[in-house]
């Protein structure tokens, strides 16, 4: 069967991190783009759960602003607004996709 090129777009580091991974089960970046088309195209579908939910960073961050709020009734602090509340989400879930990231 005649062969064709195709470009794919992404984030250098996820390329990065994806040609790591290859090699290391020992195959190339070609082989596994390869795979991946063929169990969409057998299964007639993605051959994976894709979901927008994030649910285990959304508990987390959730756990950690109830803990950050007990903190703060205990204190003499002032309540918080709801930019400082929504600021401290933002830097928890920004931990949880760093840490996400550093086990790739």
């Amino acid at each position: 069967m005649a062969q064709v090129s195709m470009t794919v777009r992404m984030d250098a580091q996820l390329k990065q991190n994806f040609d790591a991974l290859c090699a290391r089960m020992g195959m190339s970046v070609n082989a596994a783009i390869n795979i991946f088309a063929n169990a969409v195209v057998r299964t007639r579908s993605i051959p994976f759960k894709i979901s927008a939910n994030l649910p285990e960073v959304e508990d987390q961050a959730l756990r950690e602003f109830r803990e950050f709020k007990k903190m703060v009734a205990a204190s003499d602090r002032p309540e918080l607004t709801l930019d400082e509340i929504n600021e401290e989400i933002r830097l928890a879930r920004e931990e949880i996709v760093a840490r996400e990231k550093a086990t790739l």
